[in-house]
């Protein structure tokens, strides 16, 4: 019994002897806040195409390759076409020949020792000449595939060597500085979404969320998996590439959350702890947390509004501390 006694005197000793602590306290309060659901997507450039030859042809020069920065009208690719060229040559040929026919009917019909008829018809073989011999160096020019645009070579699909032939890609490539983000929306949510809207992006390699804006909505919904293409014009970012994973955000209902700061809970293992002021005292509750946003917690349970949340000192405090509440 002197020992049972001797004890509880101890007890009651330690938390007699427990110092008051000034601490500062935040109402826990209920705010709006709008309910997201998260849909993935993938970066992609809004300028990229697949270059193809015009014509068919030997490749025998190839200068683009993977990561390299090339300007509209630069030589990628360069073809061996004899046939084209030979067109060429015979082309010329008859523009020379209807040349030296027109200057001599010009001649004859100034001494009258020609027909109009016969003048007019040289005329005529000219214009055809000079429209064949455009023609075959249009075709010659084929020979040369050229950047559509200012970009980057990303995929290399030929080599020295290749035959090349309309339809058959040489290599891809895409403008990195112009980007936008991909996401198959469910039809469920996508009246939730509107053209100009502005969302949240998340992309793994950009700190912070990146605000998009609604540029494209999928008129009709894919027959597989039942969703609507929608694409999102991304903002000049650190990091931003295309072929990157991502989340945005698609609002979908307007929900009250109880908030707390973020420093007012502390983790002991699997357990959420915060105090809370009451009676002059530090009261410690064990909560549960749901989602962070902007330095606050979400409080699911084991803490009402109103109630008064202790946010400095917080791991100096002891259950049933006295405190003095800082204005």
């Amino acid at each position: 019994m002197l020992a049972a006694c001797g004890k509880h005197e101890i007890a009651e000793t330690k938390a007699v002897s427990l110092p008051a602590v000034a601490v500062e306290v935040q109402a826990a309060k209920l705010e709006s806040h709008v309910a997201a659901e998260e849909v993935v997507g993938t970066v992609r450039s809004k300028l990229r195409a697949i270059v193809e030859a015009k014509v068919s042809g030997r490749v025998l020069e190839y200068s683009a390759t993977p990561g390299a920065l090339v300007k509209s009208g630069d030589l990628l690719a360069r073809l061996e076409v004899q046939e084209i060229q030979a067109r060429v040559d015979q082309a010329k040929a008859r523009l020379d020949q209807a040349q030296r026919d027109l200057d001599r009917q010009k001649q004859l019909i100034v001494s009258n020792a020609t027909s109009r008829q016969d003048f007019d018809a040289a005329e005529a073989r000219m214009k055809v000449a000079v429209a064949g011999v455009s023609e075959a160096e249009t075709m010659m020019s084929y020979a040369r595939v050229t950047a559509p645009f200012d970009g980057v070579v990303t995929r290399k699909l030929a080599d020295v060597g290749d035959l090349a032939m309309p339809g058959k890609p040489l290599l891809e490539i895409e403008a990195p500085t112009a980007l936008r983000f991909e996401a198959d929306l469910p039809e469920a949510i996508l009246d939730r979404i509107q053209m100009g809207a502005k969302m949240r992006v998340k992309i793994a390699s950009v700190a912070k969320a990146l605000e998009a804006m609604v540029s494209e909505i999928a008129p009709v919904a894919d027959p597989v998996s039942r969703t609507f293409q929608v694409k999102f014009d991304l903002p000049v970012a650190e990091g931003l590439r295309t072929g990157q994973f991502g989340r945005v955000a698609v609002p979908v209902a307007d929900t009250k959350l109880l908030l707390v700061p973020k420093i007012a809970v502390m983790k002991r293992g699997q357990m959420e702890l915060l105090f809370v002021a009451k009676d002059g005292k530090a009261a410690l509750r064990l909560v549960k947390t749901g989602k962070i946003m902007d330095g606050r917690v979400e409080v699911l349970s084991g803490l009402e509004e109103g109630e008064k949340v202790v946010i400095s000192d917080v791991a100096k405090l002891a259950d049933s501390q006295p405190v003095i509440i800082q204005p």
